[in-house]
Parts: C-alpha cells; sequence; structure tokens
C-alpha cells in the first residue's frame, strides 16, 4: 500500500487538474495499492468568511482583467487536455473554503474513496456549475450525492466544532513547506509539488513498491 497525503484547495484549477493526472498515474500502475488522504490548504486563508465577489477577487488578486483571462486560457486548455471543460464565466462568488474543507474531513470517516468523491464533486460544482461552494446547502447536496446522509451532515457543518482542526490542518501545511497546491507527499517520504504529468509519479510507485517488497516479501 502507497500513502498519497494530498494538500489541495477546492477553488483551485491546477488542484483540479492535478487530481485527474494522478487519477492516470494510477490507472498506469493497476497493480499498485493506493490510499489518498486529503488535507486542507487555503488559497486564500484571508478571505472574509462570507466570500466576495468574483470579479472583486479577480481585481484585487490580478488587477489588471486581462492577466486574469490570459491565465484562465492557459488552464482551460490545459484542463480540456485531462477531459475538464472549464467555465469560469459561471463562477459569480469567490468563497472562502473553510466550510468546504470540513465536509471533505468529514468525508474521511466514511473512508478515504469519500473524500476522493467529494473533492471531485466540489471541483465540479465550483468549476462547471458556478456554484458557490460555501453555502451550507450546496455543500450538503454535494455530500448527498456521494451517499453522506443529508441530516447528520448538515447539523455537522451548522455547528463548527471541527472548525478549529481545520485551520490547525492547514497551518501545518504551511509549517511543513507547502507553499502552493496541489502538493503530495508519498509514503511520508517523497513530495511532489505542482500539478505535474503522470509522468512524475511513475518512479516513485515503482520505487516505493520495490522498497515494500523488500519490506514485506511474498511467501
Amino acid at each position: 500500500m502507497i500513502f498519497i497525503d494530498l494538500f489541495s484547495d477546492p477553488i483551485c484549477p491546477w488542484c483540479f487538474i492535478g487530481k485527474r493526472r494522478v487519477e492516470a498515474a494510477l490507472a498506469s500502475r493497476p497493480e499498485v495499492a493506493v490510499e489518498i488522504n486529503w488535507h486542507t490548504y487555503q488559497l486564500n486563508p484571508m478571505m472574509p468568511r462570507a466570500g466576495m465577489s468574483q470579479q472583486e477577487y479577480l481585481d484585487l488578486k490580478f488587477g489588471n482583467p486581462d492577466n486574469a483571462k490570459r491565465l484562465y486560457k492557459k488552464i482551460s486548455t490545459v484542463g480540456e487536455q485531462v477531459g475538464i471543460t472549464f467555465k469560469f464565466s459561471k463562477i459569480q462568488r469567490a468563497p472562502n473554503t473553510l466550510t468546504a474543507h470540513r465536509l471533505i474531513r468529514y468525508a474521511k470517516s466514511f473512508g478515504a474513496e469519500m473524500q476522493s468523491q467529494i473533492a471531485e464533486n466540489l471541483f465540479n460544482a465550483y468549476f462547471v456549475d458556478g456554484s458557490d461552494i460555501s453555502d451550507i446547502e450546496i455543500l450538503v447536496k454535494l455530500g448527498s450525492l456521494a451517499g453522506i446522509p443529508e441530516k447528520n451532515l448538515f447539523v455537522h457543518l451548522q455547528g463548527e466544532k471541527d472548525l478549529e482542526a481545520v485551520k490547525l490542518e492547514d497551518m501545518e501545511a504551511r509549517q511543513l513547506g507547502v507553499q502552493g497546491v496541489p502538493f503530495y507527499i508519498l509514503d511520508r517520504q517523497y513530495a511532489i509539488s505542482g500539478a505535474q504529468e503522470p509522468e512524475a509519479f511513475h518512479p516513485l510507485f515503482d520505487m516505493i513498491a520495490a522498497q515494500n517488497a523488500l519490506i514485506n516479501p511474498r511467501t
């Protein structure tokens, strides 16, 4: 088993692309068993809890709107290559992602695969549907689509008992040296930064698999 700790933010388009690329890497190594654990990293930790309009956010981040257009065009081109059709024009709100991260964290109690499905739902909701993924009702719907009971999830997200734990996880990521996402740590030893092509993962998958075979030889 190879464990991948994946630091990500659901409003990060490169994280969506990175998810597709690591999935492609895993598909080419079907004999390798992998568990992916998703971890909090906020691209905009100072974002107001209520978020802000997308236009205001783009003005603050890029200044000139042409800068945003050029970047989004590049991202859209790369997205098409991995089967993602980004619809940036649909995005009306730049959300604070703390509650979305709480949903991802809660999903872990249903298994690592549920976390990955929730991440997928969040990416699609934000980048394809243009949904406000800070809205609890939308988050409950996304969780329900993945199989998480609505009532339990609504009660959980309405409260804030894990809010400090999510903030702490974000802080710990920065203390580890994570400065951007996606960021992967394989078997708590090897790091890969950025939405790398699938081929970037293959040598590490093969090396870790070989190491595990030496430690736990088949009888």
